[in-house]
């Protein structure tokens, strides 16, 4: 039984990184720089897990469950866990020699999230049982990996301004890759701790909403990757 609830928690992370590596059609990422950010990824955990009782334990009283619900998706949550997850990504993959497409960027993004989103679905899955490993399949470990695709997309167009000298555009671009994801996790948050309130269906438009616009994402930066390459290319 805990054999196949670990299996299902592990199952959607491994879907999306395949489906991201095939979508890397120029040039596919090495195995082993993917293993180390899904790695590093589950690592970000740590300080992610210590920043959310620090924010905690900092909150002001509320007197609407709403505001506390806002304060607790945005500022304990999206802000703690997408801090993490970027300095992870950028400790991981910065000075990579790999790092040489746009679409990267995306790729190594979604490892760092998917990496987080693995840990903790295997803590709530081993004790949440099979409803719990089915919701979280096809929402929250989805929602990790949409701001994963729009953290790399603004980390890859950082880098690419790094290496041609634009560094106040990159400075903008690493900013994004930070708000963009934050503002997504911060929305499916707060509609999922609201959910009592009936939100619940709003909540699921909006991973729908989310899951249209991050593949029309990915499928955009996968074809026009050839043409985003951040050095001379050459043809042999």
């Amino acid at each position: 039984m805990e054999t196949n609830l670990l299996f299902l928690a592990l199952l959607p992370g491994i879907l999306i990184i395949i489906f991201i590596f095939r979508k890397d059609k120029v040039e596919h990422e090495p195995w082993p720089l993917i293993f180390k950010l899904v790695l590093f990824g589950a690592i970000s955990c740590v300080p992610a897990i210590f920043a959310e009782q620090f924010m905690t334990a900092i909150q002001p009283t509320f007197r609407s469950p709403i505001a506390f619900a806002v304060y607790e998706a945005f500022l304990v949550a999206a802000l703690c866990e997408e801090v993490c997850k970027f300095l992870l990504l950028r400790l991981g993959s910065w000075r990579n020699r790999n790092f040489d497409y746009r679409f990267d960027g995306i790729v190594y993004g979604v490892a760092v999230a998917v990496g987080f989103a693995l840990l903790e679905n295997v803590m709530y899955v081993m004790e949440g049982g099979f409803y719990v490993a089915l919701m979280r399949g096809v929402l929250a470990v989805p929602l990790h990996a949409f701001c994963g695709v729009f953290m790399g997309v603004f980390y890859g167009a950082a880098k690419r301004y790094s290496i041609e000298g634009k560094h106040s555009q990159s400075l903008k671009a690493t900013l994004l890759a930070l708000i963009v994801p934050m503002i997504i996790h911060g929305i499916y948050d707060s509609l999922a701790f609201m959910g009592e309130y009936g939100t619940t269906i709003i909540l699921l438009a909006f991973v729908l909403f989310m899951y249209i616009v991050a593949v029309k994402a990915v499928n955009k930066y996968s074809r026009e990757d050839w043409s985003a390459a951040f050095y001379r290319q050459t043809l042999s």
